[in-house]
């Protein structure tokens, strides 16, 4: 789930998603994260869906 930036309103199904490789922290391990590209109010937007240590 994700909040409109525009309205507000809560949209449920992302229209992609993706998952992407971060940078490394410190000890050298990588963050991978989950995005979704959600569209709403004539535009579209992106959220991090879910993060996760790799």
């Amino acid at each position: 789930m994700a909040k409109c930036p525009k309205c507000g309103m809560e949209v449920s199904t992302p229209r992609k998603s993706w998952k992407m490789a971060g940078r490394p922290d410190k000890s050298g391990k990588r963050t991978e994260l989950t995005i979704g590209l959600f569209d709403h109010c004539g535009k579209s937007f992106r959220k991090v869906l879910a993060k996760r240590k790799i």
